[in-house]
Formats: structure tokens, C-alpha cells, sequence
């Protein structure tokens, strides 16, 4: 088992990673915390082989840290501020994620880690595929084309998509987002795992459903109509998800 130990000021990147290293069964989390001198002693008293460490910190920043640790455990550097990677590497870091860190490409950066710090039982690792509830659908995004920019989208930020005429709009949790584009080429671009069409002007996502009843579904606040010619479809996907 690899011991690991996380630091980062935001509690809310800090329960990501530990997430994450809950799925890996090569990884064991000794340690978490906001705070860098803590996360510091821990290191420099033994006892952990790799530190999930954030760059931008208030009292020790990532950068300090590693050079008072001085090797004592193996780092990846966790932020959102690609302009310290050349630094990060100079200081022979494992390896730097940008946040926000996908699950793929963590496992990717654990993996190259194991190597390093446990090599013989890397090759058993390296045959380990992801867990498969972290599939691609949590880091795949697309592109579409507003009014004055091009702008990206997260697939599992989408709630539902609503066509009006010449335009659609796409919605998740904290904006709508319209876009000059036509449903059925919208429709093509999401993975139908993920999202069906139930209505001429509705693409639903399928995990975002809160509940269905008769020719109504609900997600949040909003109630999408099932349209006759796409509710077999509908109700097939939704049979495969029955209990």
C-alpha cells in the first residue's frame, strides 16, 4: 500500500481526492488536511510515501513545501494555476494535475507514482482498469458557440437541453447557455449511455431524473413532456435502470 497524505486550503478539492483515493486499492489515506505546516511535520516525521499537495496555500505555498521537505515523499502537485508546473518538475515532482482533476487521468498520475515508489508492483497495477462507475463521462466535455465566445461543458453538468427553433439551450446546476446549433446534431454528440431524447425540443440526462410520472419528468424545478414518438425509447432505457 501506498501511504498518502493531501493538503489543500479548499475542504471542497481536499473531499475530491480523498474520494479518489478511496476507489484505488493500491492507496491508502493516512492523513488530510488544510493546513501546510501540519501537513509538513506529518511528512517530515515519516510514515508517508505520497503527498497530494496544492500549490496556492496561504502560509506555506506548495513550492516551499517541497523544498523544506527536501524528498522525504514522493509529490503531485493538486491546482488550478497551470504557470508552476515547469517549477514543480524542476523540484522532481511525480507528476501535475490541474484542477478540476478528472478521475482518469488521477489514476494515470497514481499509477506513474507506484512505480516510483513501490516499482514491483506496478506492472499489477498498470493491468488494474478504473472503477468503472469513473468512466470517461466525468472528464468528457464539448465545446459549443455562444454569442461572444466558444465555451466549454462538462457532460455531467448537463441537467437537460430545450430546442427553440433555431437555437438550443443547454442547462446545468449554475447557468443556462444557448447556442446557435440544431438538436439532432447536439443529440449526436452526447453519449446515448448518458442522454436520451424524449421530446422533439428536450434531451434529458438520464442520471439528472428525479422522478417520472405518466408523460412528465422531473429534474429540479423543471417538468419536461415525454413526446409519443420518443417515449418507447424512453421507457426501454429507463427498464434497464428498474430494481
Amino acid at each position: 500500500m501506498i501511504r498518502c497524505l493531501v493538503v489543500d486550503d479548499e475542504p471542497l478539492a481536499l473531499h475530491i481526492v480523498e474520494d479518489y483515493i478511496s476507489k484505488v486499492p493500491f492507496l491508502q489515506l493516512i492523513k488530510s488536511t488544510t493546513n501546510p505546516i501540519e501537513a509538513l511535520t506529518t511528512v517530515q516525521d515519516g510514515g508517508i510515501d505520497l503527498v497530494f499537495l496544492d500549490v496556492q496555500m496561504p502560509e506555506l505555498t506548495g513550492l516551499q513545501f517541497l523544498k523544506i521537505a527536501n524528498g522525504k515523499a514522493k509529490v503531485i502537485l493538486t491546482t488550478a494555476y497551470p504557470q508552476y508546473a515547469l517549477e514543480g518538475y524542476e523540484l522532481d515532482v511525480v507528476d501535475y494535475l490541474l484542477k478540476p482533476i478528472a478521475f482518469d487521468r488521477f489514476f494515470k498520475s497514481v499509477q506513474k507514482a507506484q512505480g516510483m515508489i513501490r516499482p514491483a508492483a506496478a506492472s499489477i497495477a498498470k493491468e488494474e482498469p478504473p472503477p468503472a462507475q469513473y468512466d470517461d463521462f466525468m472528464s468528457d466535455f464539448i465545446f459549443v458557440k455562444t454569442e461572444h465566445k466558444i465555451q466549454k461543458v462538462y457532460l455531467h453538468d448537463i441537467l437537460f437541453i430545450e430546442g427553440l427553433k433555431d437555437y438550443i439551450s443547454i442547462f446545468t446546476p449554475d447557468e443556462r447557455i444557448i447556442t446557435l446549433q440544431g438538436m439532432k446534431k447536439m443529440e449526436d454528440a452526447l453519449p446515448e449511455k448518458h442522454f436520451v431524447r424524449v421530446h422533439k425540443s428536450y434531451i434529458v440526462a438520464l442520471n439528472k431524473i428525479d422522478s417520472i410520472e405518466r408523460s412528465r419528468i422531473s429534474i429540479g424545478d423543471k417538468i419536461i413532456p415525454i413526446g409519443d414518438t420518443y417515449r418507447d425509447a424512453f421507457f426501454d432505457k429507463i427498464e434497464d435502470k428498474n430494481i
